[in-house]
Formats: structure tokens, C-alpha cells, sequence
């Protein structure tokens, strides 16, 4: 018999994504989205599919060459709208379940997204950017003009954004509401500053929506949530700028609105927590303030397309509701009520990247991912935990292929403090044999590392190696105190929490080479990687990709760079030395790990003269190095990037490991 093959890197071709499952209000039927990737185009292609419970059928109802996201039943249960780019730019559409073409009911100059129903089905309210001198009337340009080259004039700190690149400070973000029956459009928001469309109350009173009114938004990082009333049009501050929030949810009977948020004691290592306004009272309570884990999902992936954060859903009591929660290495649902009870629901090893609540009997359909499955649609019961396959969009292609299956483990880091991480064996192991080994390390730093599918690593245990990644100090999901521990101690105890790991499985596991070890990262992982080889020669080779080496040149060319500096190195321009303390550039001299540097062109989180200053310093000290640069890519290219780049990056990553640790031409008895 033949043996089957592990992940290819170019198997991300054949992959397909489910995600952003929506339950129809009678609980019979379900829309939800299918991402692939075109291989003629390279490009991302997102379609609408429908399925009856009673027949488990999925039907493709869009066929689009572009982007289809944001599906929402109607209050009826007849029409689901949704946003399309499939005419170049996301504007909403109108489908009927009783079949016939798709409707366009926003054409706004500059595109609409996140539809929102009225209570009573005639009206979708939706946001849209309106330029200074542009109406809601005002319709795009059918022609399309190439836009002329001029400078950039720029007056604040935050003009530009990994996502966004260079900002249109001209264009505000606001809200409008389409009358579906007259055709007719009416702006609800004429602010100076971004308005975030979020919930309709079921009453048909109040729209939800988040807002940082602060004039000098560079020094601002507060996101209230906001009610207006729709009669006056009179707006209403519920958060009075004590932090960040959003992901409003109302209760059924419109008397609550959940929220999810933090008042950032901890600047962005704060972990988000469970908000209730009660509008009858009009009191505020934090009902998770006693649960010591993150409000959401924080699981990060390299594979995963068109995931959206569920919000709070209610059941029809308006007492109690669902929620996710990141903890220990799964991203969970939890039960909840107004009264503060609080526990797991679905509480297994996976990633649940979704969901959506029949608010009638506890069950709902969730999109779920473990590492050895990419993520596919599913029935549960959340009272018994009891599950139901629904769809099996890689079933065929996984059948030819073989996945490796990682063992959780938990070790002791610095102080003694508990680190959970997983290590996965090479596809087609054989025992008695010892095998080259990888540290993978996370960005963020507040991320994690969990049970889902990573399409790297997996490609990595094809090519045979031992795959380590752990979750050390300032990642999510395990406490405040534990993600809050790598502020200020960049390259301290998060650096003794990945060697307690290797020295772990060297005892533990007698499959390990020591001899032929390995260290890559992206981001902080990629920072964490820097730092590594100017600590340490105990590994072979290295690869730093979207990387930061020097905190005193990034304090002012990034993004974020001004204020993430300080949050996280607890330090600015007043302190040079402290931020040339904390960055690996000071440590070149004693590097002596062959390291190859991945980098972006248009990456703005960590911009490419990170990677550049990195490789002029190891060439001029005579180390061993090669960089990589990746055009019209930016920081998240891993994830999704250009197709074809992604699939280099994994080949370059194979080959530089390969020539220095040779898993497959050698693997040494033990």
C-alpha cells in the first residue's frame, strides 16, 4: 500500500474555508460563506451557500469571481443580504431563498459593508465613507480614472495602517439606512468622526454604534459605545471614554446590550471582558469581571479566510446567552446570564472560529478547527455538547493525505510559572530514529497558540521535522497577569520560557536531535527569533520574518510604532537606552545562527528597514545571512497574502532549514 504524502505547501490551493454561519430565524435553514483560491487568478474567491437541516444539502446560491461576506437573515426569514466586490467595490445585496438573481440596493460612491436589518424588515441600515464635499446621494464613478500621482501632505501621527496603507483623512465613516421599499437613502450620522454601525434594537428605537470622539485621535486609543435614537436622532455616550468596546448585542427584549471590551488598565495586553447596559436602569455591569480569560477568540492560524467574531447571542428569555472565550490553548462558548453565571458550554481541544444561536433550544451551528482539520460547519447542542457534522468541503483532498497530530504539553518557565505548549512529530515517523526539530513562536506578543489548523507546520512535519510551539509569557489565555508579564521584560522572561521549552523536550522527548534545532517567528515571533541568535548558538538556523531588531528606528516608522513602543517596552525617545537595551540590533556581533530574513515591502506594522538594517549589520560583521524582500506584500502575507507568495515563503522557510538541519537525507539513529 502506498503511503500517503503530508502538506504541501502549495496544497493551499485545494483547501477550501467555511466561516460566518448565520442560523435562519425559524432555526431551519442556514446560510454561511466557502472561501478558495482561484489557481488561474491567485486570487481569493468567497461565495454564499445555503443548506436545509432537514436535507444537509449544501447549495451554492452566489457564483461570484469576487468577495461575498456578511450574510444576515431578514427578520422574516426570506431575504439574506450580503456584501459583494464582484463590480470592483463592496457594496450590499438582497437574495431571495425562493431562489432569482442576487438585487443591489446600496450603490454608494465609496462602497457599503455590514448590512443591518430594521426590526421590521423594510429598512437595512449599513455603513458607508462619505468624502467632505460628497453626499450619501453621491453615486461611484462608472469610469474608472487612473489616479494622478501627488504628494502626500500629512498632519497627523496615525496616516497610515498595515491594512489600509496611506489614509484618506477626507473620507468618515458613517451610517446610513436604505428604505428598501421607496429606494430611497437617508444618512442617520454627520459627524467629524468615524461612527461603527453595530446592532438595531429589536423595539426598532436604537442603533448601536462605536465612536472615538476625541479631537486629537493620536493620542487616543477609546472606542465608546454609542445608542442613537432613531425618532430625535439624538445620540447617547454609554461608555463615556473609560476604554475600547464594541460587538454590541441586544437582548431580545431590547431592555439589555451586551458589549465586549476593556477599560485598558493594561493598555492592549488588557484582556477583554464581558459588558451589560441595562437601558431601563441605565446601569452598566462587567458580568466577567471575576473570569480570569479573554472575551473572544485570540487563536492565531496561517489558514483560516472570512472569519468574523460572533457577538454576545441571546436567547429568547433575554437572561441568558452565549459568548467565546480563549482559554488554554481552545477558543471556547460559554454560557452566560444577566445575573453573572458563567460556564463552559462547548469545552473540547478545538478552535470554534464561529457561531450562530437558535435562541429557542440551546443549539446552534459553529465552525470548528483542530490541527488536524482544517474547519468545517457543525450542528451542536450546547447543553450536552453532543455534535453534528455538517459540511466536509476537504474530505476528498484530505483523503489522500496524511496530517501530523500534535501531544499538548505543560512545563514549568521562569518563576514557575506553568507553559503550556504541543510538539509534533514528523509525518512518517519511525521510532528509534532522532529528527531535526523546529521552534515556531507567535506573534502578537497577546496572541496564542491552540488547537486549530496551521498549514506551516504541518508542512514542516512533511518535510520531517519535530515541530515545537508554546505559548510564553504575554500570550492570551491564561490570565491577566500571565499576558501582562512581557511588558517592559522584552527578551527576559519570554526568552527563559522558549529555552524551558527546548530543554523540556530534549528531556522528554528522545525523538529530538540536540544537535540540529531550528527557531522561526513572525512579528514578536519574529523579534523573539532576533533575539534568540544573539543569546544563544544552541540552534542551527533561523529564519525571522515581519521582524523587529531596532525599537528606537520603529518608535517612529510604523503604524503603531509610537505608542505600541511605549505600551510594550514601557519606554520612548526620553529613554534611548532602554529601547537599544531590548533590541536585538545591540546583540549582531554575537550572532552565529545562519539567518535567513523574510520581509514585506509594504509592511507597515513592522516596515521592511527592520529586515534591512538586520542584514546590513549581520553582513558587515561577516555572519552567515540572506534576505528575502517580498513586493506589494504587507504584514500579513502568511496569512493572506499574494497565493504564490505565501507558497514561496513556506519553500524559502523549507530550504533554509534544509540546507543547514537535512531532516530528510540523514535522520541519525537514536
Amino acid at each position: 500500500m502506498e503511503r500517503k504524502q503530508g502538506i504541501k505547501p502549495n496544497d493551499l490551493y485545494e483547501l477550501k474555508t467555511v466561516a460566518d454561519p448565520q442560523l435562519s430565524p425559524n432555526g431551519e435553514e442556514l446560510v454561511y460563506i466557502e472561501t478558495h483560491i482561484d489557481k488561474e487568478t491567485d486570487d481569493y474567491i468567497s461565495n454564499l451557500f445555503y443548506m436545509h437541516l432537514d436535507e444537509k444539502k449544501p447549495l451554492q446560491w452566489t457564483f461570484s469571481q469576487g468577495k461575498t461576506s456578511s450574510p444576515v437573515w431578514s427578520p422574516d426569514g426570506n431575504q439574506i443580504a450580503f456584501v459583494s466586490s464582484r463590480d470592483g467595490q463592496s457594496q450590499i445585496y438582497i437574495i431571495s431563498k425562493h431562489g432569482g438573481e442576487a438585487r443591489q440596493v446600496t450603490f454608494s460612491k465609496n462602497g457599503a459593508t455590514n448590512p443591518v436589518w430594521s426590526p421590521c424588515g423594510k429598512k437595512l441600515a449599513f455603513s458607508t465613507k462619505i468624502g467632505q464635499d460628497e453626499t450619501i446621494h453621491d453615486r461611484p464613478d462608472k469610469e474608472k480614472k487612473e489616479k494622478s500621482m501627488k504628494p502626500l501632505i500629512v498632519d497627523k501621527m496615525k496616516y497610515k495602517s498595515d491594512s489600509g496603507g496611506f489614509l484618506d483623512v477626507e473620507l468618515i465613516t458613517q451610517i446610513a439606512v436604505v428604505d428598501l421599499e421607496q429606494n430611497e437613502v437617508e444618512q442617520l450620522t454627520n459627524k467629524t468622526y468615524h461612527c461603527h454601525l453595530e446592532a438595531w434594537s429589536p423595539d426598532g428605537k436604537y442603533i448601536s454604534y462605536i465612536a472615538d470622539v476625541a479631537e486629537d485621535t493620536d493620542f487616543s486609543f477609546v472606542n465608546d459605545v454609542f445608542l442613537l435614537e432613531l425618532e430625535t436622532k439624538q445620540s447617547q455616550n454609554l461608555t463615556a471614554g473609560r476604554g475600547s468596546f464594541s460587538q454590541t448585542s441586544w437582548s431580545p427584549n431590547s431592555r439589555y446590550l451586551a458589549y465586549v471590551g476593556s477599560e485598558r488598565e493594561y493598555e492592549n495586553a488588557t484582556q477583554a471582558k464581558l459588558w451589560l447596559y441595562d437601558v431601563e436602569k441605565e446601569t452598566k455591569v462587567c458580568l466577567t469581571e471575576a473570569l480570569d480569560a479573554p472575551v473572544g477568540d485570540f487563536i492565531v492560524g496561517d489558514f483560516l479566510q472570512g472569519v468574523v467574531s460572533p457577538r454576545v447571542q441571546w436567547l429568547n428569555d433575554s437572561q441568558s446567552f452565549y459568548f467565546q472565550i480563549t482559554d488554554h490553548g481552545n477558543t471556547l462558548i460559554y454560557f452566560g446570564n444577566v445575573s453573572g453565571e458563567m460556564y463552559p458550554a462547548l469545552n473540547d481541544d478545538e478552535h470554534v472560529y464561529g457561531f450562530s444561536l437558535n435562541p429557542r433550544n440551546d443549539t446552534a451551528l459553529a465552525c470548528i478547527s483542530s490541527p488536524a482539520d482544517p474547519g468545517d460547519l457543525y450542528y451542536v447542542h450546547l447543553q450536552t455538547g453532543k455534535k453534528e457534522r455538517l459540511t466536509t468541503v476537504n474530505k476528498e483532498f484530505l483523503a489522500t493525505r496524511e496530517l501530523s497530530c500534535p501531544e499538548m504539553m505543560e512545563f514549568e518557565g521562569k518563576d514557575g510559572w506553568k507553559v503550556q505548549g504541543w510538539i509534533m512529530k514528523p509525518v512518517h515517523f519511525q521510532e528509534g530514529k532522532k529528527y531535526p526539530t523546529i521552534l515556531e513562536i507567535h506573534g502578537g506578543p497577546h496572541a496564542m497558540y491552540g488547537n486549530t489548523y496551521f498549514h506551516e507546520f504541518q508542512t514542516l512535519a512533511e518535510e520531517g521535522y519535530v515541530v515545537i510551539y508554546v505559548n510564553p509569557r504575554g500570550s492570551h489565555g491564561y490570565g491577566q497577569e500571565f499576558v501582562n508579564a512581557v511588558r517592559g521584560d522584552y527578551g527576559g522572561g519570554d526568552y527563559e520560557d522558549l529555552m524551558a521549552a527546548i530543554d523540556f523536550s530534549l528531556r522528554s522527548f528522545e525523538y529530538i536531535d540536540q544537535e540540529r534545532l531550528g527557531v522561526t517567528g513572525g512579528s514578536y515571533g519574529g523579534f523573539m527569533t532576533n533575539w534568540i541568535v544573539g543569546h544563544t548558538d544552541r540552534f542551527k538556523a533561523a529564519v525571522t520574518q515581519r521582524s523587529i531588531c531596532n525599537w528606537i528606528s520603529f518608535y517612529g516608522v510604523s503604524d503603531i510604532g509610537y505608542y505600541f513602543t511605549e505600551w510594550q517596552i514601557l519606554s520612548d525617545l526620553e529613554d534611548i537606552e532602554k529601547l537599544w537595551k531590548h533590541s536585538p540590533l545591540k546583540y549582531v556581533k554575537h550572532v552565529k545562527t545562519p539567518l535567513l530574513i523574510l520581509h514585506s515591502e509594504q509592511d507597515y506594522r513592522c516596515p521592511i528597514e527592520q529586515g534591512e538594517q538586520l542584514f546590513i549589520a549581520l553582513k558587515k560583521n561577516g555572519k552567515e545571512t540572506r534576505f528575502i524582500r517580498f513586493p506589494e506584500s504587507n504584514h500579513e502575507l502568511s496569512r493572506s497574502g499574494k497565493t504564490d507568495f505565501r507558497i514561496k515563503r513556506l519553500e524559502y522557510i523549507r530550504d533554509w532549514f534544509e540546507k543547514y538541519l537535512s531532516p530528510t537525507k540523514s535522520p541519525i539513529q537514536g
